[in-house]
């Protein structure tokens, strides 16, 4: 009688095989297939001929030309007059350039033939000639940052507690008199902005409120949550009056425009409806976006919508067409917040990889901020220049908007009884005078910076010559 199979569950098994496959192919891992010399070379023969072909024509046609006038024709491939490179020219040389002098044998070349000959042809330079010509060496230009404008540093003045859950949203009131916080306790609480106090809660979502807005030509505040429901509020009876329906899913950002009654809201359905404020009817679905969308902003120009999305994408939309105008693929990673410039036509986006800056009306990019190395949710510009962004482990960046100076980094602690992991600023806003910044936080507080009004340019100079040698240095 045979010997009992021991039977094993599928998971014994299927672990020992992915095991034994481990095993086979662990002493190969990390090494990569020869290359053939061969299909290096024939790439690099095409990769020459289609980067440098139009410029030996160039060339050729100016030795045709110097034929006739009785220049010479020898320069091209004439030796550089740097010769044996030591080790101590190596640092040297990264700032200079070769440049042909601009004579060969007492005659002055054409103005384009002394341009191309400082670029290296492959298979022409060595198959000219190789009279003695003399090179010169002249100064690269070196990366330059223009002064950054000074900005005193923001401190901590006022932390508020109230919450009970994450607080997801802040909007401030036109007037400047008070603001409002949704939070994932599912109640929108109203704060005096100058004192600190609660003066009104409003409860009626069923879920995390994610998203508000104080219209400024209406007593009315907007809010949208995780429940798919967009609500308009009555601020003078302290009521929900309109509910707004269509979105599949939770709903993530709303921007209200600023000259007609339109709002704009976006979320994790993967598209931005527009609504009339009034009517309720949705007007436009804009699609596109193959992820959820995590932010939204108006203008009065164009484009009047702006959206971002995890996509890693920003579209700018055609409000009247509905349809999409441009798509920003700049980014490569999920893009959660999008900010407008209140006076310039700018607006700038936040991702993990960068922050990065565009131009209206065609979203032309202008320049990376770099430094900020987390998550980013949410972002906020005053009329001053300051821009700020604020991260998913507590931490906020203060920057100059014009040159991308980082002139401040800040990391509140938490609120005592919170976990160091509940440190997280999920969204912020600059109140309209632009001198205070409200942040919500994940340790289920409300924080007021305020600009620090002892710091001058001699005790809080700005250090912009050390990130210009970064910048030399990459």
């Amino acid at each position: 009688m045979g010997e009992d199979i021991q039977k094993h569950s599928v998971h014994t098994l299927v672990f020992r095989s992915l095991k034994r496959t481990h095993d086979m192919f662990l002493s190969e891992e990390g090494s990569l297939p020869p290359l053939d010399p061969k299909a290096v070379s024939a790439w690099r023969s095409s990769k020459a001929k289609d980067t440098y072909g139009p410029i030996v024509e160039l060339v050729k046609k100016q030795q045709e030309i110097a034929k006739k006038t009785g220049l010479p024709t020898n320069y091209p491939g004439g030796p550089l007059a740097l010769t044996n490179k030591s080790e101590q020219d190596v640092e040297t040389s990264q700032t200079l350039a070769l440049m042909p002098s601009g004579t060969v044998g007492g005659h002055q070349l054409p103005q384009s033939t002394a341009n191309v000959s400082a670029v290296g042809i492959p298979g022409y330079a060595s198959g000219g000639p190789t009279h003695n010509s003399t090179q010169s060496l002249i100064t690269r230009k070196a990366p330059t940052m223009p002064k950054p404008q000074w900005h005193p540093p923001w401190k901590l003045c006022r932390v508020i507690s109230g919450h009970i859950g994450w607080v997801r949203c802040v909007a401030v009131d036109p007037t400047n008199e008070w603001f409002c916080t949704g939070s994932a306790d599912r109640v929108i609480k109203i704060w005096d902005l100058a004192s600190g106090r609660l003066k009104l809660s409003l409860t009626g979502h069923v879920s995390t409120v994610r998203a508000l807005q104080v219209s400024p030509r209406h007593p009315y505040l907007f809010s949208a949550g995780e429940d798919r429901q967009v609500k308009c509020w009555d601020l003078e009876y302290n009521k929900v009056i309109r509910h707004y329906h269509g979105h599949l899913s939770a709903v993530y950002s709303m921007a209200l425009h600023p000259t007609i009654d339109v709002l704009v809201t976006c979320g994790r359905d993967s598209t931005a409806r527009v609504w009339d404020m009034r009517t309720k009817a949705n007007i436009h679905t804009l699609t596109g976006h193959t992820n959820t969308v995590a932010s939204v902003v108006c203008q009065a120009a164009e484009p009047q919508i702006i959206t971002s999305s995890h996509d890693s994408t920003i579209r700018l939309w055609d409000l009247a067409a509905g349809k999409s105008m441009a798509t920003l693929t700049n980014h490569k990673k999920s893009v959660r917040a999008v900010a407008m410039h209140p006076n310039l036509y700018m607006f700038a986006s936040a991702s993990p990889d960068n922050i990065k800056q565009w131009k209206c009306p065609e979203g032309k990019f202008i320049q990376n901020l770099s430094g900020h190395n987390a998550i980013l949710n949410c972002l906020a510009i005053n009329a001053d220049n300051v821009m700020v962004s604020g991260a998913d482990n507590g931490s906020l960046h203060f920057w100059d908007f014009k040159t991308g100076y980082n002139f401040q980094r800040s990391q509140a602690p938490v609120q005592p009884g919170s976990m160091d992991s509940e440190a997280g600023v999920f969204a912020m806003a600059f109140d309209h005078s632009g001198s205070r910044l409200i942040t919500a936080e994940a340790d289920k507080t409300i924080r007021i910076y305020k600009e620090d009004d002892e710091a001058n340019e001699e005790t809080h100079p700005i250090n912009w010559k050390t990130d210009l040698l970064k910048l030399r240095r990459y």
